[in-house]
């Protein structure tokens, strides 16, 4: 096995972070280099390098990652937020660590999927 992202460090307390909320399955932390005004990192503290290594047991973590998202919004009294997973490296992932980016207070462009 490789070395330890930098997520599994800060989650072990090897790196010193912010946390802006933490329970039993995940940590939230600032992202280092916001690409809007708020831009939360919901990390697992389960070692997930990406969605696709999710397996059926991982359902109710990832069904949690999703709950924080919602209660942070609640919490931060956002209107409204963009959540972005990056799955492998060709879709932008730098840290090979599951995390889910919250975007708010940024107008963000519409995504157009086809109806």
């Amino acid at each position: 096995m490789g070395e330890p992202s930098v997520f599994s460090q800060i989650i072990s307390g090897d790196i010193p972070a912010e946390k802006i909320y933490e329970d039993d399955l995940c940590v939230v932390i600032e992202d280092r280099a916001p690409q809007a005004p708020t831009h939360l990192l919901i990390i697992p503290r389960k070692p997930l390098v990406n969605l696709s290594d999710a397996k059926s047991e991982d359902k109710g973590l990832l069904g949690h990652l999703m709950w924080v998202a919602a209660e942070l919004g609640r919490r931060l009294r956002l209107e409204g937020f963009r959540l972005v997973v990056n799955n492998g490296r060709s879709a932008g992932q730098t840290v090979f660590h599951l995390h889910v980016h919250l975007l708010a207070q940024k107008k963000m462009p519409e995504q157009g999927l086809a109806q």
